[in-house]
């Protein structure tokens, strides 16, 4: 075992997770949420989707392994994105297809983001548009498409946003208002380049702060329903994927 980082080590341990939680109990991974409970194949695809992390996740932890783990998950998350949530969000525009999009949008971001740093020579060799500095950027560009829905929602949905903020904090409406301006900024920021490291990694703090703030505390409380669950899931997935990119700003291994 060789772990480049506490991000890398983090990220790998939350694939990891979501693979055991997709063969626990799919509707927990909100990840592959859009397939229609209908389709006769619905649950092979969701064990498949669930061993790729689990494998996925494991193999990011071994040295041996984690170039192959992180060209899968790479794949697997990109090409989810491209065939099954860009579809979506074209055929019916509206915050439960582009907010989907966005998640997968930044997951997708940070396994991009370890690929570039353990593909072997062969990678770097037959596809360096997607292992050298282009493929960074357009990883980072990924994350920043995927926090500007985040702040729009905060904007189009206050009414849902501001009661989310524990009683103790003051100004609801302001600080959902922030927090959404501060998503789009952070998505900019992210895709231009312009602090784009300090803006990935606040991003990031920001999600988490919302985690340990908003939805621990519900969890923690116990009898929580299957939506939060699912909120405080995706909530550290999308705090650890931000982070990796963030991490992704330092030398390439």
């Amino acid at each position: 075992m060789r772990i480049a980082s506490v991000t890398h080590a983090i990220f790998a341990a939350t694939m990891v997770t979501l693979g055991v939680l997709g063969f626990v109990n799919s509707d927990l991974v909100p990840m592959w949420g859009s397939v229609s409970k209908t389709w006769a194949l619905r649950p092979v695809l969701l064990y498949i989707c669930s061993a790729v992390l689990l494998l996925a996740g494991a193999g990011l932890l071994a040295e041996r392994t984690r170039a192959f783990a992180s060209r899968l998950l790479f794949g697997w998350l990109l090409a989810w994105l491209l065939l099954m949530r860009v579809p979506q969000m074209a055929m019916a525009f509206g915050v439960n297809t582009w907010w989907a999009a966005a998640q997968v949008s930044v997951m997708t971001a940070a396994a991009w983001t370890l690929y570039v740093w353990f593909a072997g020579d062969r990678d770097a060799s037959q596809l360096p548009f997607l292992t050298g500095d282009r493929g960074l950027r357009i990883a980072r560009a990924l994350l920043g498409l995927g926090l500007i829905p985040f702040g729009i929602a905060h904007f189009m949905y206050m009414n849902a946003t501001a009661p989310l903020i524990p009683a103790w904090i003051p100004f609801h409406t302001f600080f959902g208002h922030a927090t959404g301006a501060t998503f789009v900024a952070a998505g900019l920021a992210t895709i231009t380049g312009i602090q784009g490291r300090l803006a990935a990694w606040l991003s990031a703090a920001q999600i988490g702060g919302f985690t340990l703030i908003v939805w621990a505390p519900v969890i923690a409380k116990g009898g929580a329903n299957l939506n939060q669950w699912r909120e405080f899931i995706t909530s550290v997935t999308l705090t650890v994927g931000a982070a990796m990119v963030a991490d992704g700003y330092r030398a390439r291994r």
